[in-house]
């Protein structure tokens, strides 16, 4: 039986976030202003194909793969990416100094885009913040660096937009964020899980000391429907 982590978005869309999705019983995709990802049941070309006949037009779409997938030729491949998924395996709940930790809401959508947009940990749209939970840590009166919420295949919750400002790196801020938000998960009784790419050394080792471990191999495709 297929756990329910080889196939995050599609068992987010079908349960955790079942009322923000759109689509069919077996190809689904988040509404659009709020996050650009696609789940199919399984990556077969036929789900690919009802992915494009049910989509707007000049849609683009993410969707994840534990193994490569050939795309069918009506879609335009704009990348792949090459990740890991890990899992939070601690033992204990994080000790948080919560303390310069300011939960985000829809007045800071745009330092959050920008902040994206320098650090380029994913996609970030207008209502992505809908996904719950962002955090920052503000220097100055500007956003030095956030996580939040993404993908919620209940009971399992992943923690996401991990970025810091190239100015603030190394002080800390990402490690502090990444506790509050596990202890956030933990305490709704969820468990938390996270990709990120896999020559992302430094990322690599701060979740490996925040107690997370490596799941599985999984690829982002990157696909757009051309008019």
């Amino acid at each position: 039986m297929e756990h329910v982590l080889d196939n995050p978005i599609y068992y987010a869309l079908t349960s955790g976030h079942s009322h923000i999705a759109k689509g069919l019983d077996e190809v689904r995709y988040y509404i659009e202003d709020i996050t650009a990802f696609a789940g199919l049941k399984d990556n077969s070309q036929e789900n690919l194909n009802t992915l494009y006949q049910i989509s707007p037009t000049e849609s683009l779409f993410v969707f994840f793969s534990k193994t490569p997938v050939e795309i069918p030729a009506q879609w335009k491949l704009l990348t792949h990416i090459d990740m890991f998924q890990f899992i939070f395996r601690g033992k204990e709940m994080p000790t948080v100094d919560a303390t310069g930790i300011t939960d985000l809401d829809l007045e800071h959508v745009a330092e959050m885009i920008d902040l994206v947009e320098l650090t380029k940990p994913g996609p970030f749209l207008a209502k992505t913040i809908n996904l719950s939970n962002y955090t920052g840590i503000f220097v100055d009166g500007k956003l030095a660096a956030m996580a939040g919420h993404r993908f919620y295949p209940s009971p399992y919750r992943e923690v996401s937009a991990v970025c810091t400002h190239p100015d603030h790196l190394g002080k800390g801020y990402a490690f502090k964020i990444l506790q509050e938000q596990i202890k956030r998960i933990l305490l709704r009784s969820e468990i938390p899980f996270l990709h990120v790419r896999n020559d992302n050394e430094g990322a690599i080792k701060l979740y490996h000391k925040l107690g997370f471990e490596i799941r599985t191999d999984m690829i982002a495709y990157v696909i757009k429907k051309e008019a």
